[in-house]
């Protein structure tokens, strides 16, 4: 593909992104938003505020509004993107961009109904070669974004995390009572799963995984296990299939 990038630590380089943008149009991760907007439904209001972390240049912002979402803020790091989906999308009106890191949101607490990422915390683990032991770095740069999700939703807000990580590696970052929310599972696709999380702020974990909590402080160490998965998704760049956390 055009913009895969010699070596995948590049998916966490600005820069990278930045010249992406500058030529791409658009890509969607994961699919566009048709593919999971049922489950969306279930989820989000079309009155809700909602924050989309690492929007990129998805049409994933544009399909929700046309889908009758207006309150929609997205954010993303790359200055090159924001500048040019505001300009994409200057006849939407409610619809902001602003250039920002998920780990230092600049909004009050409680700012937001609904905070929404799609493969934005999987491009940020694209170096960790097994989901066992995500390095020191990793795991505070995404329990800082975490916080801050946590943070800025309402009391009874969702937190929405579309990703193509299975439930065994991913809810071993979101079960932490500190966020306080809880966590429901949800998949679409055909073939080859990808899943939706919806955490709940204000909800407590289950106790299926309060035991899982209980169980990562207990015993960090436990000895990694490949799992074997097939990808044949021939649209999804490299990234998707070299990270080891599916």
């Amino acid at each position: 593909m055009e913009y895969l990038p010699d070596d995948n630590s590049r998916y966490k380089d600005v820069d990278y992104w930045d010249e992406r943008y500058k030529t791409e149009q658009s890509y969607d991760w994961l699919g566009r938003f048709s593919k999971f907007q049922h489950l969306l439904e279930k989820h989000v209001q079309k009155e809700d505020s909602i924050l989309i972390l690492g929007c990129g240049n998805s049409s994933m912002s544009g399909d929700m509004y046309s889908a009758g979402y207006h309150s929609i803020t997205n954010i993303d790091y790359s200055s090159v993107c924001i500048s040019a989906m505001s300009a994409r999308y200057s006849d939407c009106p409610r619809m902001t961009w602003h250039e920002m890191d998920v780990r230092q949101l600049s909004f009050p607490n409680a700012s937001f109904d609904v905070i929404l990422e799609k493969a934005t915390l999987d491009a940020i683990m694209v170096e960790e070669k097994t989901p066992w032991e995500v390095s020191p770095h990793t795991a505070c740069f995404i329990h800082q974004a975490l916080t801050e999700i946590s943070r800025c939703l309402k009391p009874g807000g969702r937190f929405v995390s579309v990703t193509f990580a299975q439930p065994f590696f991913r809810k071993r970052l979101y079960a932490r009572t500190e966020y306080n929310w809880s966590i429901r599972k949800y998949s679409y696709g055909e073939g080859f799963q990808y899943f939706v999380y919806v955490m709940t702020k204000g909800e407590e974990l289950s106790p299926e995984d309060a035991a899982l909590e209980k169980k990562l402080l207990e015993d960090t160490k436990s000895p990694p296990t490949r799992v074997a998965t097939t990808q044949d998704d021939d649209d999804e760049e490299d990234f998707l299939s070299n990270i080891d956390l599916i």
